[in-house]
């Protein structure tokens, strides 16, 4: 079954710094373009960055220059780091493919960008 286990998170200030990791399992890694996402209570979850399964990255326009998505086929994880912390960045992150294939969501991490 398709796993995703997201790491990483915690309490920051504004201005600060973290870097999430998240491990797939389940499913041929290399093959997906994957995402992070992020969710917010009472609000629709946000795709906020994807790596094709060559390396390529899209951001969504809120987050570009800030966050850097990567990936590590051989340890079928992908990260994002993520500089210059926004308080609008607080939600909880998940990874998942892009798009997404199937509802086996993890727990996510929840970061917290104080101001």
């Amino acid at each position: 079954q398709v796993q995703f286990v997201e790491s990483g998170g915690g309490l920051v200030q504004a201005g600060g710094s973290l870097r999430l990791s998240c491990v797939a399992s389940g499913i041929t890694f290399a093959i997906h373009a994957v995402g992070w996402y992020r969710q917010v209570p009472g609000k629709q979850r946000e795709l906020v960055a994807t790596i094709g399964n060559g390396g390529y990255p899209i951001y969504t326009s809120s987050v570009k220059g800030r966050f850097t998505i990567s990936r590590d086929n051989a340890k079928n994880t992908v990260y994002l780091q993520m500089n210059s912390l926004k308080p609008e960045d607080t939600a909880v992150y998940y990874c998942n493919t892009a798009p997404v294939a199937s509802d086996s969501w993890g727990q996510g991490t929840q970061d917290t960008v104080s101001s």
